[in-house]
């Protein structure tokens, strides 16, 4: 019998590549967006009516109640947040409102409508912040240090309270930096293969980013919406680490993407200090160990693989399609 899922941030990187595993294991497959001015349906574009999408917004838990009676899902992926975590610190109220607040309506809805729904919240390394030891694993304290990581943790330990408290099948994923093609070119890795391919193509004088020294654990955003669904499969709920066990520094990611264009980056990257947060995280690496064992989990690219990946679709794209990216026609050929 094939199941229902309900993804919220469905037009994120995340949820486009969810919604795809999904449907490729026969599900029926809803996509909670938000009505807006604008239809940033780019990275589900290519899945046409094979994906459902229905209107809701996570400050608004009468909506979620309604959809959930609706699509009557097995499975709730919760991918929607205000992500950006520089934009955090501008957006501090707006923040904990949605990526913190709405996990509880969500979880509300849940409860209201079918305590059987199997419940997925997207929990993050920003949660560790200040690391309390290296590598991170699900028994490191946590120690945030943004607004963005604050609202995240609230959201990671009212899903415990709610396991605990009214048994529902609900567990987080903790999950280290991933990316792709798809990641928002507002997002460090992007940000800087796409500013390579733009200066290789002559369109871009200067790159200008914060710390260079920040170290990041990055994997390859399909390896970690696979290990969300290996999590909503096991026979009881608990939450997992999803990481390469590896590190990198910014400026690794930086000099490995200019040279995939022959570029040496000290020629084109200023360090500009308004990039840099009130309060850094300076190292994050994760113990992916339990996910391993337990989930027979395992991330597939290398980091310099994964560096290629992005730079070679961004000078594809800028061939193509000159300067801008703007046009939803530019982005549909994303992997």
């Amino acid at each position: 019998m094939s199941k229902t899922a309900l993804i919220t941030g469905i037009t994120g990187q995340d949820g486009s590549y969810l919604a795809e595993l999904l449907i490729s294991k026969g599900y029926t497959v809803y996509g909670l967006v938000r009505r807006t001015s604008t239809l940033p349906y780019e990275r589900i574009f290519h899945l046409g009516d094979s994906l459902k999408l229905v209107s809701g917004d996570l400050m608004d838990e009468r909506s979620l109640r309604l959809i959930l009676e609706t699509c009557q899902p097995d499975e709730v992926y919760n991918l929607a947040a205000q992500s950006f975590v520089p934009e955090s610190w501008s957006q501090t109220i707006l923040t904990g409102e949605i990526t913190g607040l709405g996990v509880t309506r969500l979880l509300n809805a849940i409860l209201d409508v079918n305590k059987n729904i199997r419940f997925y919240q997207a929990s993050t390394s920003e949660m560790f912040g200040k690391a309390q030891e290296v590598p991170q694993s699900e028994e490191t304290p946590f120690y945030p240090r943004s607004p963005y990581g604050v609202a995240k943790l609230y959201g990671h330990w009212i899903t415990v309270n709610y396991r605990e408290s009214y048994g529902l099948y609900a567990c987080s994923g903790i999950l280290f930096n991933h990316e792709s093609p798809r990641r928002g070119t507002e997002f460090v890795t992007r940000k800087v293969t796409y500013a390579v391919a733009r200066i290789k193509a002559g369109f871009q004088k200067e790159l200008r980013l914060g710390n260079l020294d920040a170290r990041r654990d990055w994997g390859y955003a399909p390896d970690y919406v696979d290990g969300m669904w290996r999590m909503l499969q096991q026979e009881k709920p608990e939450d997992y680490v999803l990481a390469t066990g590896e590190t990198h520094s910014v400026r690794e990611w930086v000099e490995e993407s200019f040279n995939a264009v022959n570029l040496n980056y000290q020629d084109y990257v200023v360090v500009d200090p308004k990039f840099i947060r009130p309060a850094e995280v300076d190292l994050l690496v994760g113990n992916p160990g339990k996910a391993r064992q337990r989930l027979d989990w395992h991330s597939t690219l290398s980091f310099s693989e994964l560096v290629a990946i992005m730079v070679d679709e961004d000078v594809r794209l800028v061939k193509e399609h000159g300067a801008s990216l703007k046009s939803m026609d530019m982005l549909r050929g994303l992997r």
